[in-house]
């Protein structure tokens, strides 16, 4: 089927990143207290703190957040069961990132990091305050326990990461290297990323685990080093995190002025207009709002009326999640593409938003929305150069202006008609034919599928798309479940449709692979939603990490949004300019939002 084999495809795109890396450095690298994945960290080493966070914050008091769903583990780092939120407060990494960067890391655990030029390997030196809740020291025997854990039975993502590591050893008393493999392809570039994704590796106590199996899902509370511990839980219902007034880590510059609240607690609702009224009644302190039609006229109440809750919309520049109606293609009737292209003409955003939402999304044009990661106009000479290889394996439209998705006038049912027309044409040129008012294939089988939802909230969305739908013949069952009967579903693929999003940072690598790549379409648990078998998109994913600046980077990535927009895995939705944000009096925030937006982990109770 494929012309050219995938290691002459990757050789291509690793070539030139390769010239442009020069000889390696004759001097031997030196131990450092941060890493950017492009260019010099931002902050020098002794720094005080992150801008973002007020040193001079107060502590003390309860954090009070509401969750959606359920919970039924305290494991997150496994794909059986559903962990419950804010166990990240409990665990650390050897490194902690910065929100006012693209993509940096500064010594946690590790007070510092040692990498060469070509980054083929990654040697962190440990702080030797490093400590468990139970007091015990963290040593490099937990770092490679973990690395090792986390490779053999960790979440796909974690194995697959983890999995590129040819080599582990410790190299001294508090000092662990990491030796990569090279990525596949003739051109045997490494991937420039790895050493940071390392940096970010939870490390798991040895101690605690031997003899407990890390594969099974469990209440009882983990050992961590960070800065909260389970206080206490309800199985699926509350659970809450008190700070520890001893933690090892509290005067380091990346955690002053931060994690100032005693405890922080979560309570679930399985409803979110349940979970909106809980708020308005003062049972959680802070709500961000993702509804349109919510903000616009469920806040209109005494509380913030009279300033007591104070509503803000907080922008930022960060990409949103792209949210979308996404293909399973590992149906055969949504393996063709222009199938996907021709439903795509179903939905009438214009329409949705302005009747559902008063008009306050932007249609979702990009799995990157919101940020320089784009694809805009037709593709430049750099987004070429990594295109060009892969010219007979990726749409010939990519090659073209960037995919904007198709419009109406927002007129309603009169509007989408033209649209309608469009999307039968490209079903008859795929052999879709209309029969007694059903679409139906050459043998007469009637496209039918179910379209599978978590939140009621998406309900009107996904009724309206199947409603146009039923206009061109296509018959499409709208079906909200639970949330663990979702997730279940979800991880072992089975759906036909399903509304749900991805998530990238202002420096997308390795994860792109999860979400993308081949390997992963068939990893259970894995975020390949829509099925993914491309080694076009194979080699584009795994070429960000060849990525020798920040101007490369990001061609790369817009020449990866052109295959996947005309790929036409999933029907973008639509996403919102900036965060919008109800808090109680209680709650007080730094003056400076960083560019991924607000950190909640800066935010401090006043009086």
């Amino acid at each position: 089927m494929y012309g050219i084999p995938i290691r002459r495809l990757l050789a291509a795109l690793l070539v030139p990143a390769l010239l442009a890396a020069g000889p390696a450095a004759a001097d031997e690298p030196r131990p450092a207290h941060a890493v950017a994945m492009h260019g010099e960290p931002r902050y020098p080493a002794g720094f005080d703190h992150f801008d973002y966070a007020d040193p001079a914050a107060p502590r003390g008091g309860v954090f009070r957040n509401a969750a959606g769903g359920t919970f039924d583990t305290l494991n997150p780092f496994i794909v059986r069961g559903r962990a419950a939120l804010g166990l990240g407060y409990v665990t650390e990494s050897l490194m902690q990132r910065s929100w006012d960067e693209p993509f940096s890391l500064y010594g946690l655990i590790a007070e510092s990091i040692t990498v060469p030029d070509d980054r083929s390997w990654v040697e962190f030196t440990l702080n030797p305050s490093a400590r468990w809740h139970d007091g015990v020291p963290i040593t490099p025997a937990d770092v490679l326990f973990s690395w090792r854990t986390l490779r053999d039975h960790g979440r796909p993502n974690h194995r697959s990461y983890y999995g590129r590591v040819s080599h582990a050893a410790r190299t001294g008393e508090r000092s662990v290297r990491f030796t990569f493999a090279r990525n596949p392809g003739d051109a045997g570039g490494m991937d420039r990323e790895m050493a940071l994704i390392m940096g970010l590796m939870p490390i798991l106590p040895e101690h605690y685990w031997k003899g407990r199996e890390f594969d099974r899902t469990t209440l009882e509370p983990p050992l961590g080093s960070g800065p909260y511990r389970v206080a206490r839980f309800e199985p699926g219902r509350t659970i809450a995190y008190e700070r520890m007034p001893d933690y090892w880590g509290r005067d380091l510059g990346v955690n002053r002025g931060q994690y100032n609240f005693d405890e922080i607690r979560y309570d679930y609702y399985r409803d979110d207009g349940v979970a909106l009224e809980a708020f308005k009644a003062g049972a959680y302190d802070f709500r961000r709002e993702t509804d349109p039609a919510k903000w616009a006229t469920g806040y209109d109440f005494p509380a913030a009326r009279d300033g007591r809750v104070t509503l803000e919309r907080l922008p930022h520049g960060r990409p949103e999640p792209m949210r979308g109606l996404i293909f399973n293609t590992r149906r055969p009737w949504f393996a063709d593409p222009k199938v996907r292209e021709a439903l795509g003409f179903a939905l009438d955003f214009e329409w949705i938003n302005r009747t559902l939402f008063h008009g306050a999304y932007r249609r979702t044009a990009s799995y990157y929305p919101n940020s320089e990661l784009a694809a805009a106009g037709p593709p430049g000479p750099a987004e070429l150069a990594v295109m060009e290889p892969l010219r007979g394996h990726l749409p010939a439209e990519a090659f073209g202006p960037a995919h904007v998705p198709p419009a109406t006038d927002g007129s309603g049912p009169t509007g989408l008609r033209a649209n309608l027309r469009r999307g039968q044409e490209l079903l008859a040129e795929a052999g879709w034919t209309v029969r007694d008012g059903r679409l139906v294939d050459t043998g007469g089988v009637a496209m039918e599928f179910e379209i599978l939802l978590v939140s009621p909230g998406d309900e009107k969305v996904a009724l309206e798309f199947a409603r146009a739908l039923r206009r061109i013949g296509v018959s499409a069952r709208v079906r909200t479940v639970d949330s663990a009967q979702y997730q279940a579903r979800l991880e072992s693929f089975d759906f036909d449709m399903t509304l749900n999003r991805w998530t990238s940072t202002l420096s997308p690598g390795n994860e792109q692979l999860y979400y993308w790549g081949s390997d992963a379409a068939g990893q259970e648990g894995s975020r390949n939603y829509a099925g993914i078998r491309s080694p076009a998109i194979d080699a584009l994913a795994r070429g960000l990490g060849m990525a020798r600046d920040r101007a490369d980077l990001v061609a790369r990535v817009r020449a990866l949004d052109r295959a996947l927009t005309w790929g036409h895995y999933a029907v973008p939705l639509y996403h919102l300019p900036d965060d919008r944000v109800a808090y109680w009096f209680r709650l007080r925030r730094p003056a400076i939002t960083p560019v991924y937006g607000m950190v909640i982990d800066a935010w401090w109770m006043g009086e």
